[in-house]
């Protein structure tokens, strides 16, 4: 790299499936490229990093999405103590939905602020990733197996878009205990066709092991809204 004579090779393609359907290309790079990369990155970033204005949080090392979340929140937010009808105010940014809510304060008087929670558009693409894990089909699979593989995901789910009026997440906590409630069905033969029956052992089980799954541990255990 010194001699200036470095040529990276060529990257393995690997197609990732889109939201919108179809796929993408990812280029994975080689081991002794991903060194050369870093090494670059480490003498480039320390004079090119100064240069950016201090409100940008795109790549840059101290700095995330979340924390461009907060300081939108702080610019943009405003509270009211009138709690009837509020200007139809929104916008969203970074998965999260910018709009007047209604709030409770520590003596219990309740008030509207603009305030951020995850927006439909992300709710809607974590229920049709669950929706596409197929649980109900994985009856082979024991709840540790199933816990080991989606929770982790689930947990990333809620340390991003959980930050914020974290309530907004019920939904696709519903959406994943529905499907887990599928998987019992087929799994356990007393169970088949009795769907009641199935929510009240997956209750059962959520109470008895809440560390299963993240949103068990928060106490969110029903299907239903």
């Amino acid at each position: 790299m010194t001699s200036g004579s470095y040529f990276p090779p060529a990257v393995k393609a690997v197609p990732i499936p889109k939201k919108s359907g179809g796929v993408r290309t990812l280029g994975i790079p080689t081991v002794a490229d991903r060194i050369a990369q870093t090494a670059v990155k480490m003498w480039l970033e320390p004079q090119l990093d100064p240069i950016f204005y201090d409100d940008s949080y795109g790549y840059r090392p101290g700095k995330s999405a979340l924390a461009a979340i907060t300081i939108t929140r702080l610019i943009c937010g405003w509270r009211d103590n009138r709690t009837g009808d509020q200007p139809e105010i929104q916008f969203t940014f970074l998965g999260y939905t910018f709009r007047p809510r209604k709030a409770v304060d520590k003596y219990g008087r309740v008030y509207v602020n603009f305030s951020p929670a995850v927006s439909r558009e992300a709710l809607k693409a974590m229920r049709q990733t669950i929706r596409g894990w197929h649980l109900q089909l994985k009856s082979d699979k024991g709840l540790a197996d199933l816990s080991a593989v989606f929770d982790p995901i689930l947990r990333g789910w809620r340390q991003y878009y959980g930050r914020f009026y974290g309530s907004a997440l019920g939904p696709v906590w519903r959406s994943m205990n529905m499907f887990l409630i599928r998987w019992l069905m087929r799994k356990h033969r007393h169970l088949a066709g009795h769907k009641t029956r199935a929510a009240e052992v997956l209750k059962r089980t959520a109470r008895s092991q809440p560390d299963a799954f993240i949103h068990w541990s928060l106490g969110c255990v029903s299907w239903a809204g």
